[in-house]
């Protein structure tokens, strides 16, 4: 225990700093802010759940792990993007003061999630090579062509949208944040490799199971860079890079599946993992879909302390969480 609260602590503040190098990037190289939190800040913060994903895969050969903390956070993303909703200032919803682009990163989220759900539903995959199912290979194509999508998309509106700038400090320069940037992104995926085998330990001791210690305690502490990114950008009140990191990351994190799939000896990964996990793909799907529904609905004038579409997205995670301790 004492193992995993210590590495999960140093991926909390390497994460953070990770983030804060690669943003430094971002304003130099002069790319903007969307961009950074759905590619950029998404696929620099998703390098725990990697790193966690080949070590549960080719160390500690559990399938389970490996998926569930996928699955699991994609799901906590999205609560993530729901307790925010606190912290969003003067009454306003998340999502309602996010951008409706954000529609466009969900949707293509929902496609992957769906497509990883069928790999695990289907009696068999068709497979491409010894290692890799088409299942996976498909997550590689849609990858490459969402981004692509996603890039047009952001070209096309770049006009409509309010322009912002990074806090560069005096004296930042290219290679110094690339270094950097290098430098915390080591720190992170050394941490995160021994987690799987901690998570591993206290299932055990708990017996509480793979499936759910890898949805829940890999899934927490593998998105605790998307915390502290996602806390430090509704201060800074660049609230769009916060909402893009998070649904940005679950599509890179599907991804992950395939990667991890290479890297699996023991067969192909969604065919040996439990069936259990189409829970939390079910539960994923429900809870993006909500938060479309907030970003397309716009409400306004939020009178408590959560919005209706924020506060239906934490009781779908509470129930994903509990169906699963259940099972």
């Amino acid at each position: 225990m004492i193992g995993f609260i210590i590495c999960a602590i140093v991926i909390f503040f390497a994460g953070k700093k990770l983030s804060y190098y690669g943003d430094q990037i971002a304003g130099l190289t002069g790319m903007g802010r969307a961009w950074v939190g759905i590619i950029l800040m998404a696929s620099v913060t998703s390098l725990p759940e990697l790193a966690v994903g080949i070590s549960s895969s080719a160390m500690i050969k559990s399938a389970d792990l490996a998926v569930g903390n996928i699955f699991g956070s994609c799901a906590f993303n999205l609560c993530l993007i729901a307790l925010l909703d606190v912290f969003v200032p003067k009454g306003k919803f998340i999502f309602s003061s996010a951008s409706q682009s954000h529609v466009l990163a969900t949707s293509i989220g929902i496609l992957l999630i769906a497509v990883a759900g069928a790999g695990l539903l289907l009696p068999r995959d068709i497979y491409i090579l010894p290692w890799l199912g088409l299942s996976s290979l498909s997550f590689f194509a849609i990858y490459i062509g969402s981004v692509r999508l996603m890039y047009n998309y952001e070209l096309k509106n770049r006009g409509q949208a309010e322009e912002e700038t990074s806090n560069i400090p005096p004296g930042m320069t290219l290679g110094k944040a690339a270094g950097f940037y290098t430098l915390y992104a080591a720190i992170t995926v050394s941490a995160a490799i021994f987690l799987p085998q901690f998570a591993e330990e206290i299932a055990t001791k708990t017996g509480m199971g793979e499936s759910f210690a890898g949805t829940l305690l890999l899934a927490i502490s593998t998105s605790l860079p998307e915390i502290a990114v996602s806390i430090t950008a509704i201060r800074m009140g660049a609230l769009d890079m916060s909402v893009g990191n998070l649904v940005g990351s679950n599509i890179f994190n599907v991804v992950i599946l395939a990667v991890n799939d290479m890297f699996y000896s023991g067969g192909h990964l969604l065919k040996e993992a439990s069936d259990i996990h189409l829970i939390s793909v079910l539960a994923t799907v429900m809870m993006s879909a909500i938060a479309i529904m907030g970003l397309t609905y716009r409400p306004s004038g939020k009178k408590y302390v959560m919005g209706w579409d924020a506060l239906a997205i934490l009781v779908v995670y509470i129930c994903n969480l509990a169906f699963l301790y259940k099972h």
